[in-house]
């Protein structure tokens, strides 16, 4: 950023004082002494007729009364010290995503669509971090390596559906997979990855797969990572629509949610993690929220300033108007030539 400054603003007050200097030495009268006879010895000096010499002297004052307020431009310069976090989101797309558990504006709304814009507001407001995700059901895939494009990760999280995956509920490969994308030469230290975690949210049990999630938690709890589990959904029955071949909703049905509450407490709990229970909008909310404080970075920056002296700028152009209006207001001295006498001989 930057902006021009005056380092010296009495400087400024005076050369706005100077028109008005100006104007009251005009309107002052001038004391006079009569000499008798002064004519006979006095010579007349020089007059100049033109204003020129006034013009020139006047704006180059006022050119060295600013350069004497010392002009700078000013820019300012923060070296950020610390680094942002690595972290990778989780994300169940298994077929229990499509219970109509919760609400937004009285209207229900599934599972997938609650999450949604919480998952988008946690990365806008973590811009200093590289995210990634990984989504899973039977299998697990990487979205999106860590990257610090939140544009562009956003746009992925708007395009995620259901469906897109075979069914099941692979929680172990789904951190598996995600603890795979942290790793990274340079940051780790005694085997140990350095400002990393993961959230993983889903709202099944695990039943797919070839990690299981103790297995998945052990790899995790080796290399220091915590995992922050999110536990989506309503206990009890949940109402589940029917669709067609074609895709169209024809009704509900009712299923049972089987979360595994306890394998999600177990594997938070083992790796120095959290465990959160969402069971509506709001907790989804303050879940991800918590998981924002307890994993965030103060940045502490250390600013200085860079000016540039703009002093000559206005100080050269002003000692020469002062000069060449004196030189022309100097009564001539030398005598006429003619053009005989630019020659060598005088006319």
């Amino acid at each position: 950023m930057s902006n021009y400054t005056l380092a010296e603003p009495l400087w400024l007050l005076a050369l706005l004082a100077l028109p008005l200097m100006i104007w009251v030495r005009g309107r002052r009268g001038a004391p006079v002494l009569v000499v008798p006879f002064a004519a006979a010895w006095h010579k007349p000096t020089f007059i100049p007729t033109s204003r020129w010499p006034a013009s020139f002297a006047l704006v180059g004052l006022a050119l060295l009364i600013f350069a004497l307020a010392r002009p700078q431009i000013v820019e300012d310069k923060r070296e950020v010290k610390q680094q942002g976090y690595d972290l990778m989101l989780a994300i169940d797309l298994s077929g229990s995503m499509l219970a109509e558990d919760y609400e937004r504006n009285g209207e229900p709304i599934n599972r997938l669509q609650a999450i949604k814009p919480v998952i988008q507001a946690f990365i806008t407001q973590r811009t200093s971090d590289r995210i990634g995700m990984v989504v899973f059901s039977g299998r697990a895939y990487t979205l999106a390596p860590l990257t610090f494009d939140h544009e562009w990760l956003g746009r992925q999280v708007e395009r995620l559906k259901l469906g897109l995956i075979e069914d099941g509920t692979a929680i172990g490969d789904g951190l598996g997979v995600s603890l795979t994308r942290l790793e990274q030469a340079g940051r780790e230290e005694n085997n140990l990855r350095k400002g990393a975690f993961v959230v993983l949210l889903t709202d099944g049990a695990n039943n797919r797969g070839l990690l299981t999630p103790d297995q998945a938690t052990d790899i995790a709890k080796s290399r220091g990572v915590p995992v922050y589990t999110i536990g989506a959904g309503r206990d009890g029955l949940v109402r589940m629509p029917v669709f067609d071949d074609n895709g169209r909703k024809i009704g509900y049905r009712r299923a049972i949610s089987d979360l595994d509450e306890g394998q999600l407490r177990a594997m938070a709990t083992a790796t120095g993690g959290k465990f959160f229970r969402a069971f509506d909008n709001d907790t989804i909310a303050k879940a991800f929220a918590a998981i924002d404080q307890a994993q965030k970075i103060e940045f502490q920056s250390k600013s200085y300033l860079i000016t540039t002296e703009l002093f000559t700028w206005f100080a050269g152009p002003g000692a020469g108007l002062l000069l060449l209006g004196a030189l022309i207001a100097l009564p001539p001295r030398f005598p006429r030539w003619s053009a005989r006498g630019a020659k060598g001989v005088r006319a």
